[in-house]
């Protein structure tokens, strides 16, 4: 025992006493533990070490067949009240919720070791740090939130005598799918995960408490905690300015996180550094300005199409040190996944741990396998990075992957406006995630699956954050779109690194160097001022003017679509400034 907490002691011995653990063993942080627990989990099969020469330090994990994504379906949100939840979540009554959970969790533990993790989410001791105990049967899982949190003693000695910690309770239980929970008690500051091994599921620091309760802390306490990731821009002269964004899934937040900028930027002295890729934790500052953190200490990226090509950065953060879960194990004690290159190897096994043939069709990896690595290895990482103030942010950004609809990039006319172009964010599904292709499926901020009550409140406390009086110096927020098309469906922008020219734009606004144009929809681009140095052969001027126009037929569907999307939230919720903006939008395109 590391804590004299009463709070912390309480709690463990009702968990234990509830999972009936044969022993409880407690994570200091230190490598010697990890090393140990490691050693006792290839002994079980739990983790397969690999090849220490190519991979060193790395580990490979199978998850069970049935337990290889994030369940939606599964996941609740238990407040008092199920209007608090809104529309957008799933609700049980919190007695009734956990009377069901004391009945699965019962005696799950028989057999097994429970694990106590101290973490933080953020720097230990920044003003923007919050505090959590896992509680976990699985080796898998206290590795993973080694590399994703941080994990250590000091955890205890920040938290003192305080009771402010958010409790986690982890079992593997049977893996029974039929009886698989993720709930998140946002009064109690506590989640509960049972059934499951999956790492979207049962690393508690990440989507559940880095997202869904911190959400609920940031409306009480006056903070935001966002699906962005956040970059920062070195100009040639050595000013950097920081950028977050908001995409849905499939939309490049990764890439764009760690961005190559083109050949002739490089030249020029441009860089691109890396915060985060996937959580922003956001705050008014002392000078008045939106900082930002990555609370993470980790990436847990898709495995699949990450190549050398696609995005070496993250390649190369997978060298040493990360757990690779439902890739292909090649016979030589390495990984690969589809798309990391065109040789699918021979002899090896799948992700099922099957003898995998390429010939015969079937995928290798699993398309939602994972990679989790340490942010530390990351060439790119920014040192800001672990600045406990955090980053100042110039801009946010919205985008999603539409095929007509929206242009390359467009500016809102204000905050409420860009909080507008956030709550309507939307992509069209594409061929691989469902039989009908061109469906519109709104993510509000693409935080649909990850706010932790109504959505119509989340979005007013957007509008609140942006009349806060700390706040003196909002952010510009823009929309951008890399997957507009062509007729024929081709792709008219390059993307990747040339995404470069459409950040440098957007600074230049952010810094009043640049004109805009006034469009029904925001201020958009004059096409001289996108910077094509380099890719004229790929963009000529005409598919650059293609790329930023609006089709107002279009733009009417859209605007019926989103009062459509805005007529479910609930009656008498949504904010007076968004059905504001819809109105102008409507009378814009008249």
């Amino acid at each position: 025992m590391y804590t004299n907490n009463q709070a912390v002691l309480t709690w463990i011995d009702k968990m234990a006493a509830l999972t009936k653990p044969d022993k409880i063993v407690w994570i200091n942080g230190s490598e010697e533990q990890l090393e140990e627990l490691r050693q006792e989990a290839y002994k079980t099969g739990e983790l397969i070490k690999l090849n220490g020469e190519e991979l060193p330090g790395c580990v490979y994990h199978r998850s069970a067949l049935n337990d290889v994504a994030r369940v939606e379906d599964r996941t609740f949100i238990c407040c008092e009240k199920k209007e608090d939840a809104g529309p957008t979540n799933n609700w049980m009554d919190p007695a009734q919720m956990h009377k069901m959970l004391d009945e699965i969790y019962d005696g799950s533990m028989k057999g097994r070791t429970m694990y106590v993790i101290p973490y933080s989410m953020s720097i230990v001791g920044s003003p923007f740090a919050k505090y959590g105990i896992e509680l976990t049967d699985s080796i898998y899982v206290v590795v993973s939130m080694a590399i994703m949190t941080r994990v250590g003693l000091d955890v205890y000695d920040a938290l003192g005598d305080s009771p402010d910690f958010i409790k986690g309770l982890h079992a593997k239980a049977d893996l029974d799918a039929e009886k698989r929970y993720i709930v998140h008690f946002p009064q109690e500051n506590t989640i509960m995960s049972v059934n499951s091994g999956y790492g979207g599921n049962v690393l508690l620091g990440k989507k559940c408490f880095a997202l869904r309760i911190a959400s609920c802390l940031g409306r009480d306490e006056g903070w935001m905690a966002e699906h962005m990731l956040i970059l920062g821009v070195e100009f040639p002269n050595g000013e950097i300015h920081y950028i977050s964004a908001a995409f849905p899934s499939a939309c490049g937040k990764t890439n764009l996180a760690m961005l190559i900028p083109p050949e002739g930027y490089q030249k020029a002295g441009y860089k691109v550094w890396t915060v985060g890729d996937d959580i922003a934790w956001i705050r008014p500052g002392p000078d008045g300005r939106l900082w930002a953190v990555n609370p993470e200490n980790g990436f847990f990226g898709v495995a699949p199409g990450t190549s050398m090509k696609s995005n070496p950065n993250a390649m190369l953060s997978t060298r040493k040190n990360t757990i690779f879960t439902n890739v292909v194990l090649k016979p030589d004690g390495t990984v690969w996944w589809e798309g990391m290159d065109k040789n699918p190897p021979k002899g090896a096994l799948n992700w099922k741990g099957e003898p995998w043939d390429p010939a015969d069709g079937s995928k290798g990896a699993h398309p939602n396998s994972r990679f989790t690595a340490p942010a530390r290895n990351c060439p790119c990482l920014s040192k800001e990075y672990d600045n406990p103030q955090g980053v100042p942010l110039d801009a946010m950004l919205f985008g999603g992957r539409r095929a007509k609809t929206a242009p390359l990039v467009y500016q809102s006319r204000d905050w409420n406006h860009g909080v507008f172009l956030g709550a309507t964010v939307a992509s069209e599904t594409t061929a691989a995630a469902t039989g009908a292709v061109g469906v519109v499926r709104r993510d509000p901020m693409s935080m649909r699956p990850f706010i932790g009550y109504h959505v119509a409140d989340y979005w007013q406390h957007w509008i609140d954050m942006g009349r806060d009086p700390r706040v003196t110096k909002l952010p510009k927020i823009f929309h951008v779109n890399w997957f507009r098309t062509d007729d024929e469906g081709h792709f008219l922008w390059p993307g990747f690194g040339d995404n470069m020219r459409v950040l440098e734009w957007i600074l230049k606004r952010c810094a009043g160097e640049v004109d805009a144009v006034e469009t029904p929809i925001g201020y958009m681009p004059r096409p001289e001022d996108i910077n094509l140095a380099g890719i004229e052969d790929e963009v000529s001027e005409d598919t650059l003017k293609e790329l930023l126009t609006i089709d107002k037929d279009v733009w009417k569907a859209e605007a019926a679509d989103i009062r459509t999307f805005f007529d479910q939230v609930g009656e008498g919720k949504l904010p007076k400034e968004l059905s504001d903006c819809l109105e102008t939008l409507e009378n814009n395109l008249k």
